[in-house]
């Protein structure tokens, strides 16, 4: 994206919550450091490219408090790490990648120091499973999962709230479904779906959400919003496919999406009311009438 759209579009990027002490540099620096077994280095370097800024952002939602912390979808365990180093809770991990059942052990090692960090989890599809670990917690992390659910990401938050402390906090992040990326991909003609993924039906972005879609979702439940907003977190492509400058006037003339525009979608809730039950309409569709609701 040219300078000049980025000046038009200055919203896109949030600043930075970085950790005391830290500046971008020095904790990129940390973090490319790290090395995870049986995974591969290339791919860790390219996802820490690719989404070191998600990983601040998200960092700094989390409360700085003590108490028991899940983080659903843990691996590779950038987050988890800077969980373990700037913050203070007992944090349990799940993964998923098709194994059923079970659990096991990996080590996170900064080479530069030796410092270790040996993180156990547990295996948990959460999008059909109930998850595994005895409540409650005090803050359960739902970052990067939600767009991979394909049988009833309504549920799926039902069973975190259940999990939940009364007046616990969740914190989800999720791809922005309305990013200027995707709004001129569809300009361009070209089609903003994930592509077939190798890892299966759960390796791709299914449904991917806007602010508002996840404002209802999660007032259905309950759920009290404390922030949310949306950012860039690596290069913007939008001028790739079609001269972004051309829409600007357009897009930030209509309400409200001046701050809806961002690669990612950030938020932090409070489980602070009891559930409404039933499947709302707009998400839902071919369901039995006594399941849905307005």
């Amino acid at each position: 994206m040219s300078s000049a759209v980025k000046n038009r579009f200055s919203g896109i990027v949030q600043p930075l919550p970085l950790p005391p002490g830290e500046n971008e540099t020095s904790l990129r620096t940390w973090l490319e450091g790290l090395s995870l077994d049986r995974a591969p280095e290339a791919e860790l370097t390219n996802y820490l490219n690719e989404d070191f800024r998600r990983f601040v952002y998200t960092l700094g939602m989390v409360p700085e408090r003590t108490g028991r912390l899940l983080e659903i979808g843990a691996n590779p365990y950038f987050t988890t790490v800077l969980l373990k180093r700037f913050r203070q809770y007992d944090v349990h991990c799940s993964n998923y990648f098709g194994v059923d059942g079970g659990g096991g052990r990996q080590t996170v090692v900064h080479v530069p120091s030796g410092e270790e960090f040996p993180i156990d989890y547990l295996n948990n599809n959460v999008d059909v499973e109930d998850i595994p670990f005895p409540g409650p917690f005090d803050v359960i992390l739902f970052c990067e999962v939600i767009e991979h659910l394909v049988s009833d990401p309504l549920n799926a938050l039902r069973r975190i709230k259940e999990r939940l402390t009364p007046g616990g906090t969740l914190i989800l992040t999720t791809p922005n479904v309305n990013r200027l990326e995707n709004i001129v991909k569809m300009v361009a003609g070209a089609n903003i779906y994930d592509p077939i993924s190798g890892y299966g039906v759960y390796g791709r972005h299914n449904r991917e959400y806007n602010k508002h879609e996840l404002f209802l979702m999660l007032d259905h439940l309950g759920f009290d919003l404390e922030t949310m907003f949306s950012s860039d977190v690596h290069e913007n492509l939008s001028d790739n496919y079609y001269p972004t400058e051309r829409l600007a006037e357009h897009i930030l003339s209509t309400p409200n999406r001046v701050h809806d525009l961002g690669q990612y979608i950030f938020l932090r809730a409070r489980n602070n009311r009891p559930a409404k039950s039933g499947k709302p309409r707009w998400l839902y569709r071919s369901y039995p009438e006594s399941e849905l609701c307005d």
